[in-house]
């Protein structure tokens, strides 16, 4: 039997592995080589834990007997060395303010990088950002120094930079952080840096470029005590939201979400998951990265360095005879073929593509080497989405917009009218905007359409069948959204196409 100081993993431990997990099963996983994992256990392990590791790992698993109190001691061992929080100032401390004096010049970056000022500087900045909602951080070098953005609401605002003898400083303080080497500027670098914020916990994604005037630096804000939005809360009317939850609900097949980056298709497939029943059926997700923690459901994050991509996941999920999975993304010819003949042997499973409508993901999974009788057979149907702007409730304004730039959206003349747009405060940070909402077209496949796509008819000819006419498209979805006041013409136009 191992003794204490055997029980340390040899590897940095997935996300996908919590120590609630580790600790109800009590199961550490501590080393990996030759397609087997090692993996201490107390008592007789659990079949369906083991399974989850070895679906994990792709590995089998070797389990190795160890007393419980020890490997408990190591399991918290473990998640401590593998979670590195790092805890902001208050805000009270920043009241000394930023140097802009000369000495600091002279140090080192890596001492300059550990100085209570960067420090300071950066704790605020995250602290900032997280209060305005941002997704993500950018920080961009260039001549006159460090510029500094916040991506709020899908869109990019500029907010307080640091003083420009401290730019290279605040770099390394991320870099360091995310346990990045400073030293390489010519290189890009991928990390992540855990952060503790009052009660919250944010889990910050970093990647670096090398660029012309220093490094570029953007940071993903993901809040891991957050819950995936219910799919009543994104946005659909009562007629969508009926048609997709019959989809989510379907005993087998595939849902597709459509739609270009950062349009909400994972929290929408998240919003699906929710409709199922994880006490009763067995829920694998394959996920890049692990967005949600979802109670009940098996979620995998894809590495591609250590070779578990989509394709590879998705294979071995596939033997541990699930109910529905879930596939972040079809990037490749593999992956939907592995899809499809999960749907086809009775699996439910849900994925994105990426596409402008939903009638163009037929084309899509064709180019991905899906023959279309597949498609047919396998699709139940497909949403596209976009993220909109939503007007500020603190201050809308009832206004008369311009004729035609209307009549762009309603694709008709509807002569004079008034909408609400916002007109910037300090609740909205001067945008006119707060928060966001969803505009959705759902092509529901029916027998008419699956004969369409079999004989590979056309997209004249799919347009002319009754479920793509009888279809609400993105901008009628737009336009109804514009005259309720929860959004604005521009914004439609800005995220739709015609």
């Amino acid at each position: 039997m191992l003794g204490g100081d055997d029980l340390r993993p040899s590897f940095p431990l997935p996300e996908a592995l919590s120590r609630e997990y580790l600790e109800n099963y009590l199961l550490l996983p501590l080393a990996l080589a030759g397609g087997r994992v090692r993996v201490a256990a107390a008592g007789e392990p659990d079949p369906q834990a083991l399974d989850d590791l070895a679906i994990l790992f792709d590995a089998q698993p070797d389990v190795i007997p160890v007393d419980e109190t020890l490997l408990r001691d190591a399991i918290r061992r473990a998640m401590d060395e593998n979670t590195r929080v790092v805890e902001l100032f208050d805000p009270g401390d920043a009241a000394a303010g930023l140097p802009s004096g000369s000495d600091d010049l002279l140090a080192d970056v890596r001492d300059l990088a550990t100085q209570p000022p960067v420090i300071r500087y950066v704790s605020l900045l995250l602290r900032d950002a997280h209060g305005a909602s941002a997704s993500d951080i950018h920080l961009e070098s260039t001549r006159d120094g460090l510029r500094i953005r916040f991506r709020v609401d899908g869109v990019l605002s500029d907010a307080d930079p640091p003083p420009r003898e401290l730019a290279q400083a605040v770099v390394s303080r991320v870099k360091l952080l995310a346990n990045l080497d400073i030293a390489e500027r010519r290189v890009p670098q991928d990390g992540r840096i855990r952060v503790r914020l009052e009660d919250r916990e944010l889990d910050l994604r970093v990647s670096t470029l090398p660029a012309l005037h220093g490094e570029s630096v953007v940071l993903r804000l993901l809040d891991r005590g957050g819950r995936p939005a219910g799919l009543d809360q994104l946005g659909m009317d009562a007629e969508t939201y009926g048609a997709f939850s019959a989809l989510a609900q379907r005993p087998h097949g595939i849902v597709l979400v459509t739609g270009p980056t950062g349009s909400g298709k994972t929290t929408t497939l998240h919003a699906a998951l929710g409709l199922r029943d994880a006490t009763s059926e067995k829920i694998v997700t394959v996920e890049d990265p692990i967005e949600y923690q979802l109670p009940g459901v098996i979620q995998i994050p894809v590495n591609a360095k250590a070779g578990a991509t989509f394709a590879t996941v998705l294979r071995g999920v596939l033997r541990h005879d699930p109910d529905v999975v879930m596939v972040g993304e079809m990037r490749d010819q593999e992956t939907a073929s592995i899809a499809v003949r999960a749907a086809l042997t009775g699996h439910l499973v849900f994925s994105t593509l990426h596409t402008n409508d939903a009638l163009s993901a037929i084309a899509r999974l064709s180019d991905l080497g899906v023959e279309e009788y597949l498609v047919a057979s396998t699709v139940e149907g497909v949403l596209a989405q976009r993220l909109v702007r939503r007007v500020c409730p603190e201050c809308r304004r009832r206004y008369t917009p311009d004729p035609q730039t209307v009549a762009l959206l309603a694709g008709r003349p509807v002569g004079t009218t008034t909408l609400e747009r916002g007109a910037g405060c300090p609740a909205c940070r001067q945008t006119g905007f707060k928060g966001r909402t969803g505009l959705f077209e759902l092509l529901v496949f029916d027998e008419e359409l699956k004969e369409l796509v079999t004989r590979r008819a056309g997209r004249s000819a799919l347009r002319e069948a009754e479920a793509v006419k009888r279809m609400r498209t993105l901008r009628d979805d737009g336009w109804i959204k514009v005259q309720a006041g929860i959004s604005t013409v521009e914004e439609v136009l800005r995220v739709s196409t015609a």
